[in-house]
């Protein structure tokens, strides 16, 4: 492996290339996992996030409405002009961080190409590390090298998803992000609004519980792990958070009953 070029402080940072490499990857990982990470799609698991948020939300407003003695019609109608602008949140929200993730990568993609331009020799160590890690070596090796060093667009592409660890094929547009999670929100609204509609007060929680479980399910699903453990865990923390202002509510109506 080759490392007696003169490598340019301003690439390397003082580094050889192996050490480049390895912190180019890192670098790579962390973007990559900006939003939600490399798997599942962005979209599915902005959808599953705000359909767990929505899940949490409705119901905890539902608790503090009741506690003003609200009535179950009034209560409908304002839990669905929220869940309206929480729709509306969710997809600006989505759709920003999606564009902000495409402004970081193309801010990458500048800049390996700029050094491409510039660190050639640096670059192809940098190949040179990357490839002999895959098994090449001796002439094999160099020939693969001299492959990629001769077209830029190969190069540039083999450089952001070998080195920084980024696939250019699963970048979405931001709009996509921003409708998954508008669709998440919308889908439990209507599970949610519609069990109230049908058994006041009572089916909002039956509704949240099972939008949180199935989306949970669902994300276990995509990524391969436990579904069962993932419920447990989802159901839980939302029993938590109901339970936290149901008794906290109960508390101050006893207290100010009290005064």
């Amino acid at each position: 492996m080759a490392h007696n070029h003169d490598h340019s402080p301003s690439h390397f940072k003082g580094k050889d290339a192996l050490g480049h490499v390895i912190e180019a990857q890192a670098q790579g990982l962390v973007a990559a996992a900006e939003m939600h990470g490399t798997e599942p799609a962005g979209y599915l698991s902005a959808a599953s996030d705000a359909a767990r948020d929505t899940a949490i939300f409705l119901p905890l407003v539902c608790l503090l409405l009741s506690y003003l003695q609200v009535s179950a019609p009034l209560m409908l109608t304002l839990l669905s002009i929220l869940a309206g602008s929480l729709m509306l949140w969710k997809i600006g929200r989505g759709a920003w961080l999606g564009w902000f993730r495409l402004e970081r990568l193309h801010r990458i993609l500048e800049q390996e190409r700029w050094e491409i331009e510039h660190h050639r020799q640096q670059e192809r160590d940098e190949l040179r590390v990357l490839y002999a890690a895959k098994g090449f070596e001796g002439k094999l090796l160099e020939d693969v090298l001299d492959v990629l060093m001769a077209d830029n667009p190969r190069l540039l592409k083999v450089m952001v998803e070998e080195e920084l660890g980024l696939s250019l094929a699963a970048s979405e547009h931001p709009l996509k992000q921003g409708l998954g999670a508008g669709i998440g929100v919308l889908v439990t609204a209507t599970v949610c609004l519609a069990l109230f509609a049908l058994w006041p007060f009572y089916g909002i929680f039956l509704g949240a519980l099972v939008m949180i479980s199935g989306s949970a399910i669902y994300i276990a699903y995509l990524t391969r792990n436990e579904a069962i453990p993932a419920v447990i865990w989802n159901i839980g923390l939302s029993l938590l958070a109901y339970g936290w202002v149901y008794f906290l509510l109960s508390w101050l109506q006893l207290a100010l009953g009290n005064v």
